[in-house]
């Protein structure tokens, strides 16, 4: 009798360095999940096919870092926006520079394009949204409403809406015939990263840094439920394409929810780290992070995935009775009446500023010139971007889905998928891969890295980890395993210093924890100012930077100080926690504090008044000392320059 064959659910499938210099941005290409590109620090944008080593395409022009990208729904034109405010639209078909778009004045933060007209929405970190008409080189439209930074943006299924995502933890609902809001939906506590629309009725997800999942009615616009149970933010959001659920990308981790009621069907594990972006083709759900210059690709078998109807992991309350999906096709919303041609156009505003609206001229004609698209590699451009006049196209919407790799041991799908039984998905590429390898073409070097088996989570040992490898050899192989505290003494030996540094760690962090325990967050913030160490200051302020309400004046005078030295530090989370700690001051307490410092002397003695007024002073000048340091530090390209300049546009005021 043949043995039943178990392939994973979820595995690795390719990671290349995707540019000489750090990734700051990725996209898939929704239609044939296959195609990829990539924006990096070095100003350019790569392409590339899914699963092949080498970069097809290389698009230059730009002269600042890449913040976000965009591929059409043909996957013939790609959006990049840049650092500088930016966009450059290309024709991927012609390989050439379609249009230089300028107007914003700060990083583009999100880009998408329309469904059917040749129309492009950006995001800016200047809070404002513009609508651009491809064809015709210009601005058709401003949108002006978030007060912070615009995340993401989704037209909707039938083009008439347009849904943005900002900072201000708002999601807004625009008209686009109209040119104005329809509806400013309220309730995310954080920065919300991501709306999606659903695929054929009137409802909209969204996801959101305060780690929530939220579903909105684009009829009654209110709230139809909120998942709440995540610990870390949501990173990206896709519809299944018959509607049937939602797939959220969370770190390390693929969720399945249903919205009505509130449920999660399945949990996926997948080492990916911070996945950037989601495609689904096949029945399989591709999924791609970054980190520094590599990119890395993943894939998740959805026919091994629990869409619905099962007993859902957590969200149902046990009183609750379990209600059947609606079955697709009877939707219980209205659905999108997409146009047969091409979309009506926005309506025309008349704009004051010659930035709002630019004809095309000689400076443009020589910027456009200046950019180029290079191929890299020609067998694998003249396979995906047939010229126009081809009667098909490759590769087929049709294509072959990615095979799955054979289980490493005889574990179930549920074990590969309970969070109780956590394992490690990632697996070495399979071994077909390594045969077909062709010679690295500039900077595209497929890393092939052995990774570790899948180990349950249950066994007593660390996963992914040999004890042996980390003891000196013996040469009497038989010898029988070392109890824990052999083992635990043979590893530490060469670390002792480590050891110490750890020991004494944690024992702050105990000695912070039992004052705060025993009294309010300003004394255990004082407490681990006391104890004269950066890294226990770092780990009380990631707790804190989570929790808004916990911030007071009286804790702004203490932590702004230490804030002065994190930005200044050589770690990169030195530097990233004092930013979002500076941001939350700024944005609750600088209004506050130019108010009470602006506001005449009061008549009589006040004393309330002056230990504030003295605390908004104090502050102020530390507030003055850390804007010459973000000033400074503005001009950094990557990530960290991005929330400097962002910092910097909100410490304007002091200036």
């Amino acid at each position: 009798m043949a043995v039943a064959v178990t392939t994973k659910t979820a595995w690795k499938l390719q990671e290349i360095t995707a540019h000489s210099t750090n990734v700051s941005s990725l996209v898939l290409g929704k239609s044939s999940g296959r195609l990829l590109a990539t924006g990096g620090d070095d100003c350019r944008v790569n392409v590339w096919s899914v699963n092949k080593p080498n970069c097809i395409m290389s698009l230059t022009g730009h002269t600042t870092p890449i913040e976000s990208l965009q591929i059409n729904t043909n996957e013939e034109l790609i959006v990049a926006g840049s650092q500088s405010g930016s966009i450059r639209v290309w024709d991927l078909e012609a390989a050439k520079i379609l249009r230089t778009l300028l107007g914003h004045k700060a990083n583009i933060c999100s880009l998408d394009f329309h469904p059917f007209g040749s129309f492009v929405a950006s995001g800016s970190l200047d809070t404002n949204i513009k609508l651009w008409d491809v064809r015709r080189k210009g601005c058709v439209f401003r949108y002006k409403g978030h007060t912070e930074a615009v995340r993401c943006l989704r037209f909707s299924p039938d083009g008439k809406w347009l849904a943005s995502a900002a900072d201000d933890h708002t999601v807004k609902l625009w008209d686009l015939a109209a040119g104005k809001i329809m509806f400013e939906f309220t309730g995310h506590t954080g920065p919300v990263n991501v709306v999606e629309f659903h695929p054929n009725e009137y409802l909209l997800a969204s996801g959101s840094f305060d780690r929530t999942v939220r579903f909105w009615d684009l009829e009654k616009f209110q709230v139809v439920s909120c998942i709440e149970e995540e610990a870390t933010p949501v990173r990206c959001l896709l519809f299944n394409p018959d509607g049937c659920c939602l797939y959220s990308g969370f770190q390390d981790s693929l969720r399945v929810y249903g919205w009505e009621p509130e449920r999660c069907f399945d949990v996926v594990l997948v080492n990916w780290g911070k996945v950037a972006d989601l495609s689904i083709c096949n029945n399989q759900l591709i999924g791609v992070s970054f980190a520094q210059s590599t990119v890395s690709s993943f894939v998740v078998d959805l026919s091994r995935v629990t869409k619905s109807g099962s007993i859902p992991h957590g969200l149902m309350r046990d009183d609750e009775p379990l209600v059947p999906p609606t079955p697709t096709g009877s939707s219980l919303r209205r659905i999108y009446d997409r146009p047969s041609t091409s979309c009506s156009k926005p309506q025309r505003v008349k704009h004051n500023s010659e930035s709002e609206r630019r004809s095309p001229s000689s400076e443009d004609d020589r910027d456009e010139k200046e950019s180029k698209a290079e191929i890299q590699n020609p067998e694998d451009y003249k396979e995906i971007f047939q010229p126009k006049n081809a009667i098909c196209r490759t590769p087929p919407r049709n294509n072959e889905p990615f095979p799955a790799p054979l289980e490493d041991e005889p574990v179930t799908a549920k074990e590969a998928v309970k969070p109780s039984q956590a394992v490690d998905v990632q697996t070495p590429l399979p071994k077909q891969e390594l045969v077909l390898q062709r010679p690295p073409i500039a900077s595209s070097t497929p890393l092939h890295r052995t990774e570790p088996s899948v180990i349950p989570a249950a066994r007593n040992e660390p996963i992914g980890l040999k004890v042996s490898d980390f003891l000196p050899a013996v040469k009497n192989q038989s010898q029988t395993e070392l109890v824990d505290e052999e083992a635990m003494s043979q590893i530490r030996k060469g670390h002792e210093t480590m050891c110490v540094v750890l020991t004494s760690r944690h024992k702050n962090l105990d000695t912070v924890r039992a004052v705060w325990s025993t009294s309010d967050i300003k004394n255990s913030v004082d407490s681990a100012v006391a104890i004269n160490d950066l890294s226990v200051v770092v780990d009380l302020l990631n707790i804190v930077n989570q929790k808004a309400s916990l911030w007071k004046l009286d804790l702004c005078t203490i932590v702004l100080p230490q804030i002065e030295k994190l930005l200044q530090s050589k770690y990169e989370s030195y530097v990233q926690t004092g930013c979002t700690s500076l941001k939350l001051i700024l944005q609750r307490f600088l209004p506050l504090i130019t108010d009470i410092l602006a506001a005449p002397p009061s008549v009589g003695v006040d004393i309330t008044r002056e230990e504030r007024l003295h605390k908004c002073k104090l502050c102020y000048k530390q507030l003055k000392n850390i804007s010459n340091i973000v000033k400074n530090k503005s001009g950094l390209s990557g990530r960290h320059g991005s929330a400097f300049r962002e910092l910097h546009l909100l410490m304007a005021v002091l200036e």
